[in-house]
């Protein structure tokens, strides 16, 4: 169909791919009349694709990172690696902001690639100055597991600075779970706990899983979605969903950890019905890795370690301040 917009033969046939680009994202099988809407919401995808290349390209993807704490001695038992991108004036910006690229499944696995090196690098340069480093979780895409290369990229990336994999978390969200069916994903998942990597089902309570897969899915580590923390409060039903999520976690042989914990009160309860790793703004917010260093330094539980208390400073946060 040609509306009374389209003004010459190159608009139609752009604005005629967009339209199929999209009818490929969102009704396959079933076709889409070309908005503008769509046409602005597809530039803006190309025009953030394009700058992540560029940045992969110039090296200006990094790692930032935010501790995993225990909650009830407050001493660090890990790190999530967040990706981080540097503009060329020096701002750094979120994943957040360029997640869209991660659409496009070759930036996806450069961008899997590059995060990969760094958190190797890094683990091996505090290993080698007795930092106290149980883990550092890495979020893995959907298109990495169906890459079918997964385990084989880590092994060759952790293996050249002599990192056993064993201190390596890897967090995917529910949409790479509930895709476990795909003989490749499974295969993978498979080969990867197989070798000492722990696997961690990331902002649960936001999609399709439900307790029901914790029973079906290989899972190490289930962490709580920021959205029920915020909500945690005597008298709240996310806090009996919480503590019921908690419960059959330590009947399974599941580790919890509550993502998102931004006040004390949130920490006490959770601590209070037995959840027993977080992490939040309230502890640290993601930081670069000198400052990561240090906190490991001050803050880290040793590996073979079962309990210590974080004198001194409430929280590691104030190291930052």
């Amino acid at each position: 169909m040609l509306s009374a917009g389209d003004i010459d033969a190159k608009s139609v046939r752009q604005n005629a791919d967009f339209a199929l680009y999209h009818a490929k994202e969102t009704s396959r099988g079933g076709f889409v009349l070309y908005s503008p809407g769509i046409g602005s919401a597809i530039k803006t995808r190309i025009e953030v694709i394009r700058d992540v290349d560029v940045a992969l390209r110039e090296g200006r993807i990094d790692a930032f990172y935010q501790p995993i704490l225990r909650l009830d001695t407050r001493a660090i038992v890990g790190m999530e690696a967040l990706c981080r991108l540097r503009k060329p004036d020096g701002e750094v910006v979120s994943a957040a902001a360029f997640h869209q690229a991660t659409s496009d499944v070759s930036v996806a696995s450069n961008l899997t690639e590059r995060m990969i090196a760094i958190v190797a690098a890094d683990a091996r340069s505090w290993l080698d100055q007795g930092i106290p480093l149980q883990h550092v979780g890495i979020n893995i895409t959907s298109a990495d597991f169906h890459s079918g290369t997964l385990y084989a990229r880590l092994e060759a990336a952790f293996g050249r600075e002599n990192v056993p994999l064993k201190h390596i978390i890897l967090e995917v969200t529910e949409s790479v779970y509930l895709g476990q069916r795909d003989p490749v994903v499974a295969r993978e998942i498979k080969a990867l706990r197989a070798h000492g990597l722990r696997v961690a089902l990331d902002d649960f309570g936001t999609g399709f899983a439900s307790l029901t897969h914790l029973l079906t899915v290989p899972v190490d580590i289930v962490k709580i979605d920021k959205s029920f923390i915020d909500r945690l409060v005597q008298g709240d039903p996310s806090l009996a969903i919480v503590e019921g999520l908690v419960g059959i976690a330590r009947k399974l042989d599941i580790q919890v950890i509550a993502e998102g914990i931004e006040n004390e009160a949130q920490a006490v309860l959770l601590a209070e019905i037995g959840c027993q790793l977080g992490q939040g703004y309230l502890f640290s917010q993601a930081v670069p890795r000198q400052i990561a260093k240090g906190l490991l330094k001050r803050f880290g539980q040793p590996p073979a370690e079962e309990t210590r208390v974080a004198s001194g400073i409430a929280n590691p946060i104030d190291l930052i301040a």
